[in-house]
């Protein structure tokens, strides 16, 4: 059996590459978008005018800014001004419904890992939609693979840790693809640069939210629970909810705090008994939008939806008053709420 699987319209991308014309990839930047964006524009050297890379999304999180300037990651904003300078445009890991500002775009290309859509169908000259796969930066592997292209040191290292963000160090769903494509990425990657991107989890300035969440933090039985007053990124809100979920003898936690005027709760659970997903979407009811999965949601709700009351209190007593018996999840271990499956900057 080959090692990767043979990708047979990948002479039909060749073609669309014309050295008379300027590309542009368009991703919401994070580290898998990134990784498979760089990956493409190596497919795309030397058979195209020229290619760069734009995100439409602001990048805040520290490991994506580390991994930007450690990699070396050409970078520009999406804008009408930006997109007026190129011929043709290729998306990846995300499909145009997943933004308003992606829809306008006419793509060429579009290769994507996320689970297509009936209501929105993607039109392309090239399509590659995988939602077996763990990491689109495993579809870009096995294209790189299939043209006999080796990765240099700064691109393999940028594939191998979107591969390891998106599967959550194959924590997450997975297939055969993604542990090989990891493995095959191993030789080439820089594992000290990729220690020290995926160690770049915190900015400066975040260490003050750690001792206030401590502080602030209450036990509800095998659960703990923290809110911060103001915080300026839910990334924040994330790291701290991750960081928690490891206090000995914790199943579930929530973090959540005001973000411009939005009451925004992270969910994380074990997996072993709670619903998180489910968990999110009955603690938000009514007043706001929650999902996700098994072991990880979010959910946010404006301020004005919750009136008068302290969003600290209003939370609290939601999750005091949760008895619900813990069953296990449905198929999957889906939310009856989706999340954003385009990812983000998250």
């Amino acid at each position: 059996m080959a090692y990767f699987r043979t990708v047979p319209r990948l002479p039909d991308l060749l073609a669309l590459f014309s050295k008379s014309e300027r590309w542009l990839i368009a991703v919401n930047a994070d580290p898998d978008a990134l990784a498979s964006a760089m990956a493409l524009k190596r497919i795309m050297a030397h058979r195209v005018l020229d290619v760069k890379i734009a995100h439409i999304n602001d990048i805040h999180r520290p490991d994506n800014l580390e991994m930007i300037q450690s990699l070396r990651i050409p970078l520009r904003k999406l804008t009408p001004n930006v997109s007026a300078q190129f011929d043709r445009f290729a998306l990846v890991d995300s499909q145009p419904h997943h933004s308003e500002i992606l829809a306008k775009l006419p793509f060429s290309v579009v290769i994507d890992h996320h689970p297509p859509s009936d209501e929105h169908p993607v039109e392309a000259e090239f399509t590659d939609i995988q939602p077996d796969y763990g990491a689109n930066s495993t579809l870009l592997t096995e294209y790189l693979y299939n043209l006999n292209i080796r990765p240099g040191k700064l691109l393999a290292t940028a594939l191998a840790y979107g591969i390891k963000t998106d599967t959550d160090s194959f924590e997450r769903i997975f297939c055969d693809a993604d542990i090989r494509a990891f493995q095959w990425l191993n030789k080439y990657a820089s594992h000290l640069l990729l220690r020290k991107i995926y160690r770049s989890e915190f900015h400066l300035e975040w260490l003050k939210h750690f001792c206030g969440a401590y502080y602030k933090m209450r036990l509800l039985g095998r659960g703990l629970f923290a809110y911060l007053v103001n915080v300026e990124s839910p990334d924040i809100l994330v790291i701290l909810a991750d960081i928690f979920l490891r206090v000995q003898g914790q199943s579930w936690v929530v973090i959540a705090g005001v973000v411009d005027d939005k009451l925004v709760a992270i969910f994380r659970g074990d997996g072993l008994r709670r619903d998180m997903g489910k968990f999110s979407a009955r603690i938000l009811a009514g007043v706001g939008s929650a999902g996700g999965h098994k072991t990880m949601a979010r959910g946010e709700a404006p301020l004005s939806a919750i009136g008068d009351q302290d969003p600290e209190l209003f939370l609290f007593e939601r999750l005091q008053k949760d008895k619900r018996p813990c069953r296990k999840s449905a198929k999957n271990g889906d939310a009856a709420a989706k999340p954003d499956p385009s990812g983000g900057d998250e």
